[in-house]
């Protein structure tokens, strides 16, 4: 078939990311250095909370008992271990008393009560050799943290005649906080190796390896940034840094693998490097944008929830999300219009292809995805009916799970403020700091309040009521639950008490009120966010494909891919199984909010490689008219380049996973196994047997809606050549199809310098041919078996 060879125009957006390619990449290097200033100590200026909702009744008495009362929430505990002589002893009780007396002069500190000045049973050991001493550090976080950092060494250790250890809620936290920071440099450590290893194995090139690492830090550092200004304005959880790094890394990699290859499939059909780039913009560069903004928009339903632990990942998500993005559509091309055919320099993957035949055919490179689509496709109900079943059975623990708090069991077992509250919880009676506070607002008399305990004393699941401690028209009383501090006892107590009648208003707080608010916020939100997912997914999606049936497959399956991951959080974390293999201590629940982060991120990434996947399949659909041809040449052509991107995603998540903090761990494990199981069984297998059993009718949408998208849809392709003559059946000389040398451009199938439908082709035909008709009937043939 003879054609006139119209080189594809240079757009706007290409003139201006390449008119001026080394001041871009100073100007990304200078913006890059002033990030990594703005955002030097980012972490020491976040929190380690976050789990509650600001604006629940548990919040509010919280804050005024911590007004009215401090020495009502102690954030600070130090465990004094008598000995052999008894905490009663009194050289004991004299140097328990100058520890508080010199614990109260410091400054930050209030609220100091100890078992040797109130003889509260609650704050001696049941064994008799250890009590407490109590306070609360003031200020917000970063206050209490240095408070602690301050004055916990010199009460530390061997005090005279005693033994000290520090815990209680901030010495958690700081712990917490600093391991976190640890682990997620340790995660970095191994991570950015491995994945270049892999960049190399999959680009070949040695260069082009570099060129998304170098995009991912670019991401990271400027997401570091963007979150250091933030925590200027609200607070910010010191774990969405590791989201940071896994999606930085990840995402940056997974957008750069596909303009990178795109870039050097056009070269390898003769273009100029600066006409290269312009068709790698129209076309993967549409896609990487189209993906970004669908990951965006899952991270987004985050900001709904009220919990800032959520709220600081949809911060660090998108803000990683956009600039990862930014960076590949606007450093990248500067840097491959630089690089020109030198991106393919180094190439390390010739010295194991000598041998090789030369002319090998294209068609050869990829064919093994094609063959698994023909085969899932001829067994389409099969594979479809399978598939969901594994996945539904994979998902089914998650019917039992139980939702709790986080607490120093996310620690690892040997850390000092993790040790010293397992001796509060199993040494001493009741739990202490594991109780019910009731704040009591209104003029009362003596009377009313002792009228009122008797009533609380009488509900059940009640072992004791302290109180009450009255200031002025204020007060508040104790009351201990049987029992764990957040179990299913304590959480109905919450509302046990908050039904009791009172002559004043009434407002509960405590570790199960907490939770009771959390899971009310939680639930209460979940349904807006899953509106605001599924609706703009839908769109989205809609707007790539045009079809009203595929924008429902693709929210319905993405689902269905997550099932595992949220099965193995119940079976392992929950449930314990394999805990000690990963070293952690399971407390027997989920943290309530964990579950909707990991939805959001993972149903995000899914959306990711679907975009990639579906993409593909409609320009194949475009050009040759043929359902089942462009479904199987959409995963011949992206199948390998989903699997590479999914594993090398996986590698950053399991590397945050090795955290030695529980919650870090439970989601980089988690959304490393939604991320394999997506690529790995709903993409090559679950997508291609579901629209096999659709059809044709996958496409269809009313001609309103037809309409709407030949107006504001989006398109990966390009402007076609014209063809000057008819098709001419033995010509084989299609850009992207001929045989060719190989070449190390696709980094899912190496040697195949082009695909067809992604260089320069002609305009496709009403009949679903291109003019080879030699080919489209094999192809044809093939899927028939």
């Amino acid at each position: 078939m003879t054609e006139v060879n119209v080189a594809p125009r240079v757009g706007g957006w290409t003139r201006f990311v390449t008119a001026r390619p080394r001041l871009a990449l100073l100007a990304a290097l200078v913006l890059t250095v002033l990030a990594v200033l703005a955002g030097s100590g980012v972490a020491d200026r976040m929190g380690s909370g976050g789990w509650e909702d600001p604006n629940a009744e548990s919040s509010y008495a919280t804050a005024a008992l911590e007004r009215e009362f401090p020495e009502a929430q102690p954030n600070l505990l130090l465990l004094v271990d008598a000995g052999d002589a008894g905490v009663d002893d009194p050289a004991v009780t004299a140097e328990a008393r100058r520890l508080a007396e010199r614990l109260a002069g410091e400054r930050g500190v209030t609220g100091v009560g100890s078992y040797w000045q109130s003889r509260s049973p609650a704050l001696r050991a049941e064994d008799g050799h250890e009590a407490l001493i109590a306070a609360r550090l003031t200020g917000d976080e970063t206050a209490m943290g240095e408070t602690l950092e301050r004055i916990a060494p010199s009460f530390r250790d061997e005090q005279g005649v005693v033994e000290v250890s520090v815990g209680g809620p901030v010495a958690v936290r700081h712990e917490m906080q600093t391991i976190i920071q640890e682990d997620l440099l340790r995660a970095e450590m191994i991570a950015l190796p491995v994945t270049l290893v892999l960049l190399v194995m999959v680009f070949g090139s040695a260069v082009a390896a570099l060129l998304p690492l170098g995009i991912g830090i670019v991401a990271i550092l400027g997401t570091n940034a963007v979150l250091r200004g933030l925590t200027e304005f609200t607070d910010v959880s010191v774990f969405a840094m590791n989201l940071t790094t896994a999606l930085g890394l990840g995402l940056a990699i997974d957008y750069a693998l596909f303009i990178v290859r795109r870039f050097r499939e056009e070269l390898a059909t003769g273009a100029e490097p600066l006409t290269a780039v312009g068709t790698t913009l129209r076309t993967a560069g549409r896609t990487v944008l189209f993906s970004a903004l669908t990951v965006a928009v899952s991270l987004a339903a985050m900001l709904l929830f009220p919990q800032y632990f959520l709220r600081s990942f949809a911060y660090a998500g998108i803000a990683v999300v956009l600039l990862a993005a930014a960076a590949a559509l606007v450093l990248l091309p500067a840097a491959l219009v630089l690089l020109g055919h030198r991106v393919n320099s180094l190439d390390l993957r010739k010295l194991f292809r000598r041998g090789r035949p030369a002319g090998r055919p294209a068609r050869e490179e990829g064919a093994a995805w094609g063959r698994a689509a023909t085969l899932v496709m001829r067994r389409a109900p099969l594979f479809a009916l399978g598939t969901t079943a594994v996945l539904v059975l994979l998902g089914l623990p998650f019917l039992g799970v139980k939702f709790g708090t986080a607490d120093d069991r996310q620690l690892p077992s040997s850390a000092p403020s993790h040790v010293v509250q397992q001796h509060i919880r199993e040494g001493f009676p009741g739990s202490p700091g594991g109780g019910l506070d009731v704040l009591a607002e209104g003029r009362a008399t003596p009377a009313q309040y002792a009228a009122y305990k008797e009533r609380v004393a009488a509900l059940p699941d009640v072992v004791r009521v302290d109180g009450p401690l009255v200031k002025g028209d204020t007060a508040y009383f104790t009351v201990l639950p049987e029992g764990e501090a957040v179990d299913d006892p304590a959480q109905r107590l919450v509302g046990d008490l908050r039904a009791v009648d009172a002559p004043f208003a009434t407002s509960v707080t405590g570790a199960a009120a907490v939770l009771v608010d959390s899971k009310d916020a939680i639930g209460d939100r979940i349904p807006m966010a899953a509106v605001f997912i599924v609706v703009v997914t839908l769109l989205l999606v809609f707007l790539l494909t045009g079809s009203l049936l595929i924008p429902v497959q693709a929210v319905v399956l993405n689902a269905l891919s997550l099932t595992a991951m949220f099965g193995a959080v119940v079976w392992v974390f929950q449930d314990g199984h394999l805990s000690g293999l990963l070293g952690f201590t399971t407390t027997g629940s989920i943290e309530t909010t964990l579950p909707v982060l990991m939805f959001c991120v993972a149903f995000g990434l899914s959306m990711d490689y679907g975009v990639f996947l579906l993409s593909r399949i409609k320009e194949e659909y475009d050009h040759v008219g043929d359902h089942e041809q462009a479904v199987r040449h959409g995963l011949q052509r992206t199948g390998g380049l989903i699997t590479a991107a999914a594993v090398i995603l996986a590698v950053v998540m399991v590397a945050i996973g090795t955290s030695r903090v529980t919650n870090t761990k439970m989601l980089g494990l988690g959304i490393a196994l939604a991320v394999l199981m997506d690529a790995m069984i709903v993409r090559s297998l679950l997508v291609p047997s579901v629209m096999r059993l659709t059809g044709r009718a996958t496409w269809w949408a009313p001609g309103l809606l037809r309409r709407f998208h030949e107006r504001f849809g989006l398109s990966e392709g390009e402007p076609a050549r014209t063809p000057t003559n008819s098709a001419d059946p033995a010509d084989p000389a299609e850009p992207g199809e001929s045989a060719e040398p190989a070449d190390p451009a696709d980094p899912a199938e190496p040697g195949e310098p082009g695909e067809p439908g992604e260089s320069a082709e002609p305009a496709p035909v009403p009949a679903g041919g291109r003019g080879k008709e030699t080919e489209a009937a094999r192809d044809k043939a093939e899927a028939r078996g």
